[in-house]
């Protein structure tokens, strides 16, 4: 089929399955990757996932990592640093031994048990901070969430890192060490530049005071860190992500006039429509065109154990680590319900856990059904289990 056909039919299908999805508040994502899947290889076969549908879903997840970056709150995240780092790190730690233990329990190997392991170690930002906009929350529980989401992206990427080396047999203990230090030193040289860069430095006003001009500067400070990112080691959408949110931190500049916040609201209010529009769901859609694993081999109860391994996971992990701070048993198991989504990152690592080998189409098609299970079910969760809290 022509390339310009094609896109025009999955897009047209996808925000037309979103649409009917909104009405019954059904995350976006599920509509856009079941897109692809119905129109795919695996259901009725019209599309395939050809090079240039893959160029376009790499460059959406790159920008939706930028938009997501962006719209955080770094200052809400820095308040409470400490306990985000011990909250994620438990939930990733939990997550990543049931994950590790099912997968292998299932005969998969110790690469991919370790793989998918690390996988759903990971939090979706964007299905914890839609939750945290439907629903009221404590700060310090919003702020826990949302800088527990963003810590345990860092870790995820980072141990896949680690992983893909050790597969490849090109890791000991000194490159280990090595690339360690390469990936903390580049985080916090990145956060290091925000703080005197865009919430201090006079100079960069006026950059931000003409719109065309800033929205150049933020696509060359995306690329240029996606780009290091992975130098480094990490993957280019940590990069792109850093520079969002190191450009976000202009909310934080003291400035009388507004003029920052406002130029800021601008570029984002720019960004949001072609991307959520267009570039996003392409990445979404290229994720359900590569679910293609044979009938015969689809495994309802590994798909059910895994699913119980990510809920649990983030539930006994994240809720342990907010007791640990003397959380009310209410905050704990709200911070542990929250962290139980999945979404975009997850389903990034998995199509490049593919490409590498390092799993089979059984598994990447287990954790996407996974994925948009938790996508699907963390916001009723979370919603029941205030309305209960509250009787």
């Amino acid at each position: 089929m022509d390339f310009l056909a094609a896109l025009a039919i999955l897009l047209v299908t996808a925000k037309s399955i979103e649409w009917a999805f909104e009405r019954v508040e059904i995350h976006p994502i599920i509509a856009h990757v079941l897109t692809g899947i119905l129109l795919g290889p695996f259901v009725l076969g019209v599309i395939e996932p050809t090079e240039e549908l893959e160029v376009l879903a790499e460059f959406g997840l790159i920008m939706m990592m930028l938009y997501m970056g962006l719209t955080s709150n770094f200052s809400a995240i820095a308040q409470n640093t400490k306990k985000a780092v011990v909250v994620a790190g438990l939930g990733v730690a939990f997550s990543f031994f049931l994950g590790f233990a099912t997968v292998y329990l299932f005969g998969k190997g110790v690469t991919a048990a370790i793989f998918i392991g690390v996988t759903l170690g990971n939090t979706a930002i964007e299905v914890t901070s839609g939750v945290l906009v439907k629903e009221r929350v404590k700060r310090e529980v919003s702020s826990i969430l949302m800088g527990a989401a963003f810590a345990d992206d860092i870790m995820a990427v980072y141990l896949i890192g680690v992983i893909t080396a050790l597969a490849s047999g090109g890791l000991d203990v000194l490159s280990f060490g090595i690339l360690t230090v390469k990936i903390f030193a580049f985080i916090a040289v990145t956060l290091l530049i925000s703080e005197y860069v865009f919430k201090r430095a006079r100079w960069f006003y006026s950059i931000v005071r003409n719109l065309n001009v800033f929205f150049t500067f933020t696509l060359i400070l995306t690329f240029a860190l996606a780009i290091i990112a992975e130098k480094v080691g990490l993957n280019q959408i940590i990069g792109a992500y850093l520079a969002g949110l190191t450009i976000s931190r202009l909310r934080e500049r003291k400035d009388p006039l507004v003029v920052t916040r406002i130029k800021l609201n601008e570029l984002i209010n720019d960004l949001q429509v072609v991307l959520t529009e267009f570039f996003i769901p392409l990445f979404f859609i290229y994720v359900g065109l590569m679910f293609n694993p044979p009938l015969a081999d689809i495994s309802l109860a590994l798909i059910a154990a895994l699913y119980l391994a990510a809920v649990l996971g983030k539930l006994l992990g994240c809720g342990l680590g907010a007791r640990l701070f003397g959380l009310s048993w209410r905050d704990a198991v709200t911070i542990g319900i929250g962290m139980g989504g999945r979404g975009s990152l997850e389903l990034a690592i998995l199509t490049f856990g593919l490409s590498a080998g390092l799993i089979d189409q059984v598994l990447f098609a287990s954790v996407i059904a996974v994925s948009m299970l938790t996508a699907l079910t963390t916001p009723v969760f979370f919603k029941t289990y205030l309305k209960r809290a509250k009787t």
